[in-house]
């Protein structure tokens, strides 16, 4: 079988697309071949430099292309919202943004940082975005874990990591908690009976910047091989909604 690549994306005319974190590392080639194919963009990025300089940089490199940036900090949940209120139509939501790997440090909303920009900001995004999502015809979201999920150890009696905290568990921490999030959302989507897609990946050990800055090595940064440890017990929220209704419940 032939390997995977970018020209066996389908044509995406249509279709809109949100890609966190686009502005750099596997985000930006991510928002490039999806326009290359049709689809109207949304680089969702913290920095307006960078966000506009990615844009620029996606048009040279894909004539004609729709593309945007959107002003998005993920680790700040007004921004968030302000983010959420712009957006008119979306098909595709990629939830690749991410930061790890750094001292504990604490978001204006109390939240540990690596937590707070890996999954919550995350989890509100497509929790605010749900409406527009179900009104589409084939939605899909797509949030970039790790394998090192495997060092991660959710303790619900100290999410903000108070009492203990390690660069890599932390950032384990949140990457299990992005895996467990992918998996509740597919199963609520099966439950309520709409057509939404919810999948993880594991990009593997990539050259972006993100590597760079980090303590490790290339090789090593994806080479936890433990085993997942077991979720949590399952909880009983309220089911999908896909009345107009549901942006009310949505996260913040």
């Amino acid at each position: 079988m032939a390997p995977w690549t970018p020209a066996d994306i389908p044509d995406l005319t249509g279709t809109t697309a949100i890609v966190t974190g686009a502005n750099s590392g596997i985000g930006l080639p991510t928002a490039r071949e999806l326009a290359r194919h049709g689809a109207r963009v949304v680089v969702a990025a913290r920095s307006a430099d960078k966000g506009e300089a990615a844009v620029a940089e996606i048009r040279r490199a894909v004539p004609g292309a729709d593309v945007r940036y959107g002003a998005l900090d993920l680790a700040d949940q007004s921004s968030i919202r302000r983010f959420a209120d712009t957006v008119d139509k979306v098909d595709l939501l990629i939830n690749n943004a991410g930061i790890g790997l750094i001292p504990r440090q604490v978001t204006k909303d109390g939240w540990e940082l690596q937590f707070a920009t890996n999954h919550l900001g995350h989890f509100a995004l497509t929790g605010l975005l749900l409406p527009r999502l179900l009104a589409a015809p084939h939605a899909r979201v797509v949030t970039v874990s790790s394998d090192a999920h495997s060092m991660g150890r959710l303790d619900f009696d100290d999410l903000a990591l108070e009492r203990g905290y390690g660069r890599m568990s932390a950032y384990g921490r949140s990457k299990l908690a992005n895996l467990l999030f992918t998996l509740e959302l597919q199963r609520r989507a099966d439950s309520a009976g709409v057509r939404l897609i919810s999948v993880a990946t594991h990009p593997g050990a990539t050259a972006t910047r993100f590597v760079k800055l980090g303590p490790l090595q290339p090789s090593c940064a994806c080479s936890c091989s433990r085993p997942t440890p077991a979720p949590p017990p399952p909880c009983t929220p309220p089911p999908l909604r896909t009345s107009p209704a549901a942006s009310s419940s949505a996260p913040g």
